[in-house]
């Protein structure tokens, strides 16, 4: 059973030189002593690491610390294969004592893992954890599974994410019931499942709100490797994948082998019904569907005829908004039947009607209905935005988008002109093209190229729309000049060996936001112009589907998340553009992907 001591030496060996505070500076005057940074150690347990013939009922743990520490993440103690129950942790002084509310299961062996969990009660500092080994029968199993769980859109790791160990190799597994083997991951997302049988497994990750080590669909994250998995690795206490170190130590951190990736993903609803439903205004509703891909085979509202409901789903066909295109004051109450395919008691998609009652709220009422003295602009107006970014313009146009369907357009009647740098004015040409997506927006592109230095100016006349509520559009104007700020620099994607649709994304340092998009299928050129000097990622989408959109995976389907990819610049995935500069980076995405 000594045979695991060494690794609590092993471990003080590794922190005590990271962490030990430096002399004090004697050239100021007495501060009352630098901050302690020293994280708590484990000095003593009982029984020994690799105990073996451990009761199944009435055991129980104690851990010894150098230092009064406090619990700051009770869920952080995991107890592997997990109990319906957390383990019971309690402090008696610097002891932490642990103990378990159910029977152990015979010959088995166990792991009490701490990751993320205790801290000292001073200072705050992060115990750097520690995986506890003792068997309930005569020997301790010792082979070992590690992995890093990263996010499938950011490739950013997932801390805390809970691995499921199966041997239960069923695809739903993971659905209803507790695992073989389970562990947290660190700070670099990180896992190892050490001492556990030399068998098959199916694995897993998921990001377990409720801590039942079950995954929960409607509420969780998910991850999978496709394939069975047997471990290869022999747990030790000597093997840096074992070693619990200072999560600032990028060095050793990155050093430690990572056996398998696991992307997670927010699965996609795949029980179809109605969820929700709301009257937004005399003439216009929306009906969401649980689950994407929703299948109406016919739909019509009471009192009206076919032809003047105006009805569009949003790209993942789980929303669908409706508007009615009659002069008619509408009911109080919308009735609208829906023939859709729900998901019956068997799980199939059956056909069903439901009649869907929208009533409307009395602030929601337009001109017909509405004091004189309470009505605003946009009750009788034919409501739009009209924008345009100077840093877009050239990709984008100009962004027109009505707030109800129109009926009445003269685009014949909008002037795009463009004023040079004596302030000569001139007609210029543009292109209109109706968004596919949505029937409201409209984008405007000139069909010159822009000049720096140029004003440009689309003027929209009065009466030139007129929406489904019988409104006609105010006149407005929108002014943009390409920026002239000579800091900003710009990147070329020279694309070559495109051999599948690509959604290519600029983002910024935190990788939350997209700055600018391009869809393609062909080797080509990509120009993001007008960026500020800072630090930046592409990333790269293989569009399976070829809907334009990144698409989630299935656990059930046994369907991956789309693949992604972040470019490579010199061993880093972000790449620092200084200002005043013109950067060209080619991209062979055949080697990229494969």
């Amino acid at each position: 059973m000594k045979r695991f001591l060494p690794l609590l030496i092993a471990v003080g060996a590794c922190l005590l030189p990271l962490f030990f505070p430096s002399c004090a500076n004697t050239t100021q005057a007495p501060s009352g002593g630098k901050k302690d940074t020293i994280p708590p150690l484990i000095i003593d347990i009982k029984p020994l690491p690799g105990a073996v013939n451990v009761p199944v009922e009435g055991a129980s743990f104690d851990f010894v610390f150098n230092e009064y520490v406090t619990i700051k993440t009770p869920s952080n103690i995991v107890l592997s294969p997990p109990q319906a129950r957390q383990p019971k942790s309690r402090l008696r002084g610097r002891t932490l004592h642990v103990s378990f509310e159910e029977p152990l299961q015979p010959a088995t062996t166990y792991t009490i893992t701490f990751t993320n969990a205790i801290a000292d009660a001073n200072e705050g500092n992060m115990f750097p954890g520690y995986t506890y080994v003792f068997s309930t029968g005569p020997k301790i199993d010792s082979m070992m599974v590690t992995g890093t769980v990263v996010d499938c859109q950011t490739l950013a790791p997932v801390k805390d994410a809970t691995v499921l160990l199966h041997r239960d190799l069923a695809d739903s597994a993971a659905l209803l019931h507790r695992p073989y083997a389970a562990g947290k991951t660190d700070d670099w997302g990180f896992f190892a499942l050490p001492f556990i049988q030399d068998t098959v497994y199916r694995i897993y990750a998921i990001k377990d709100a409720n801590n039942n080590y079950i995954y929960d669909p409607g509420s969780e994250n998910v991850a999978f490797i496709d394939s069975l998995i047997r471990p290869v690795m022999i747990a030790h206490d000597t093997v840096p994948e074992m070693l619990k170190y200072d999560m600032l130590d990028t060095l050793r951190c990155l050093a430690r082998r990572s056996e398998y990736e696991l992307k997670l993903f927010r699965e996609k609803p795949s029980r179809q019904f109605i969820v929700n439903k709301e009257r937004t205004a005399e003439r216009s509703a929306y009906i969401t569907f649980q689950a994407p891909g929703a299948w109406i085979d016919s739909l019509w509202i009471r009192g009206y005829r076919a032809d003047q409901v105006i009805s569009q789903f949003n790209i993942l066909q789980d929303s669908l908004e409706l508007w009615i295109n009659s002069r008619r004051a509408a009911p109080d109450t919308m009735q609208v039947y829906v023939n859709y395919r729900k998901t019956d008691s068997l799980g199939r998609l059956a056909p069903t009607q439901e009649i869907v009652r929208l009533p409307l709220a009395q602030n929601k009422r337009t001109y017909s209905k509405t004091s004189r003295r309470d009505l605003k602009r946009g009750d009788t107006t034919c409501v739009y935005t009209f924008q345009v970014s100077p840093e877009t313009v050239e990709q984008d146009g100009f962004e027109l988008e009505f707030k109800y369907p129109i009926i009445t357009e003269h685009f014949d009647s909008v002037k795009f002109y463009s004023i040079n740098t004596r302030q000569r004015q001139s007609r210029a040409e543009f292109t209109v093209e109706r968004d596919s997506l949505n029937l409201r927006r409209y984008i405007l592109r000139p069909k010159d190229r822009l000049m720096p230095g140029f004003e440009y100016q689309m003027k929209l006349p009065y009466r030139a729309f007129r929406d489904i509520n019988g409104f006609w559009s105010d006149s407005t104007v929108v002014k943009v000049s390409l920026p002239s700020d000579e800091t900003l620099s710009s990147l070329d994607l020279e694309l070559s060996g495109v051999d599948r649709k690509l959604i290519v994304d600029l983002l910024g340092e935190k990788r939350d936001k997209v700055l600018r998009t391009f869809i393609t299928e062909r080797d080509g050129t990509l120009h993001f112009p007008y960026i500020k000097a800072g630090r930046y990622s592409i990333r790269i989408t293989e569009d399976r589907n070829r809907n334009a959109i990144n698409d989630t995976g299935s656990l059930l389907e046994h369907r991956q998340p789309e693949l992604v990819v972040f470019l490579d610049f010199s061993g880093s995935t972000y790449l620092n553009i200084p200002a005043s500069v013109e950067l060209t980076q080619s991209v062979d995405v055949g080697a990229l992907f494969h």
